[in-house]
């Protein structure tokens, strides 16, 4: 009979993703997390990020050899982040290099001058290379802005869609001709979300909508569209940063509700997850862009760098447990990959923001921030298809999940600049260990040879 060993992986600062092995101890004490497995919920589906035409830029410096180890880093499905599903933009997001769209000739309805000639030069040998390290990587698009002449101000930045029903058409074959030129690219969209942020008005692309527009645009145009073209892509909505947006009514209603496939959340939208979630359990829900800054609303914020320390990873990695916890099924970073200087397109002050990797153009070296080993605690180690499940106690910094071949996954977290002991009590057993301070950690217990639970 095979012997059950627990084992531990700690990250700190002198040492990330160390792996050691502990044991079973006695139940002498009462334990601070109790994990039950067979109080199983919603399966996760994976993680992700977002390419972007400046974390290409900063992957570009680097020899070939350095930009190959940091893709494996990201994608590799046995040592690296193990990124399954990844966003890229439909035209520009905010850290594009600058703003363009896919077709800026003006009342182009049918699309003559649609083109992703741009996208060729950052975008597409992004994920081509994020592709050769893991083929099965699923990719999923959404857009910023539409082109500026669906806009009411005509302009990149803010501005609302027209309500009309030949702009509504014109931008659902915008939708529809991305996904095949990128097909033909040798890419596979497997879902499109038609707005980033659609409430959200921002100095950098953006357009607003409301939801009896988002519901004609669905049900009218584009669900019948990519229907009749064959696409065999996914409509999601999304993506939704703000708590007073109804998106329960475009889920609800008789047009949109049948196309849409899921609901992609960030930010503000966390307390969307669980009512959402209980109205619509046939609709999953992605958390779709991870906060970015170290709370740089706040007085103090150095506007110069991105932080990218500690106190963000643990931010992240408590952002992990919250959208998870409330029913999320795949978490998505936002920037994987960023220079030194980390800025976005704001026309107003552009803004660093924190990335998994930080390549610095200048001395080429790469840093993995705490962002990045927080995030590999959840991904390099919790298997798609496993499911969330039940972990209760007086130590908040916890969740657990059990993988497809029922080994069990105790995500922990110690933020305190002290070392804590921990018990963790699991099928009847216990094991206790001591988390080192600012550490993240991830406790693995494997099936008994029996599969009981």
């Amino acid at each position: 009979m095979s012997i059950v060993v627990p084992k531990l992986v700690v990250t700190t600062a002198d040492a990330p993703f160390v792996r050691m092995a502990v044991d079973f101890a006695e139940a002498s004490a009462a334990a601070d997390v109790t994990v039950d497995p067979r109080k199983a919920m919603q399966v996760i589906d994976g993680f992700g990020g977002a390419f972007n035409e400046q974390g290409w830029e900063a992957l570009s410096v680097l020899t070939a050899p350095a930009r190959d180890a940091v893709m494996k880093a990201i994608f590799d499905p046995v040592e690296g982040l193990r990124f399954n599903v990844c966003r890229t933009p439909i035209g520009a997001s905010d850290y594009a290099i600058d703003r363009y769209t896919l077709d800026e000739s003006p009342d182009d309805f049918a699309m003559e001058s649609f083109s992703i000639d741009r996208d060729r030069q950052r975008l597409i040998p992004y994920v081509k290379a994020a592709l050769k390290v893991r083929p099965d990587l699923k990719i999923w698009a959404s857009a910023w802005t539409p082109p500026t002449w669906m806009k009411t101000t005509g302009a990149f930045d803010g501005g609302k869609m027209k309500d009309d029903p030949r702009i509504y058409a014109a931008y659902a074959l915008y939708l529809a001709k991305f996904v095949e030129s990128y097909r033909a690219e040798g890419i596979d969209v497997f879902m499109v979300v038609p707005q980033n942020e659609p409430a959200w008005l921002t100095q950098y692309p953006s357009c607003g909508w409301t939801e009896a527009q988002y519901i004609a645009f669905i049900g009218e145009h584009l669900g019948p569209l990519l229907r009749s073209r064959g696409a065999g892509t996914s409509i999601w909505a999304g993506t939704f940063n703000v708590p007073t947006w109804d998106v329960a009514s475009v889920l609800r209603d008789p047009r949109a509700g049948p196309f849409i496939g899921g609901v992609c959340l960030q930010w503000g939208g966390l307390g969307l997850v669980e009512p959402l979630r209980a109205a619509f359990p046939d609709k999953p829900i992605m958390q779709s862009e991870t906060e970015c800054g170290n709370n740089f609303w706040e007085p103090g914020y150095d506007a110069v760098r991105a932080p990218n320390d500690f106190a963000y990873g643990a931010y992240t990695w408590r952002k992990l447990r919250d959208f998870i916890s409330a029913g999320c099924s795949s978490y998505m970073l936002w920037n994987m990959v960023l220079d030194e200087r980390a800025k976005n397109l704001d026309a107003k002050a552009p803004w660093p923001q924190n990335s998994a990797v930080v390549v610095d153009r200048s001395t080429k070296m790469v840093t993995y921030t705490p962002m990045f080993w927080a995030t590999k605690h959840f991904s390099g180690l919790v298997d798609p298809g496993a499911r969330l499940v039940e972990s209760r106690g007086a130590y908040a910094d916890c969740l657990a999940f059990a993988n497809p071949d029922e080994t069990v996954i105790v995500e922990l977290l110690n933020a305190e600049p002290a070392a804590r002991d921990v018990r963790v009590s699991i099928r009847s057993r216990q094991v206790a260990f001591t988390l080192p301070a600012r550490s993240f950690a991830s406790l693995i217990v494997p099936p008994p040879p029996c599969n009981c639970s």
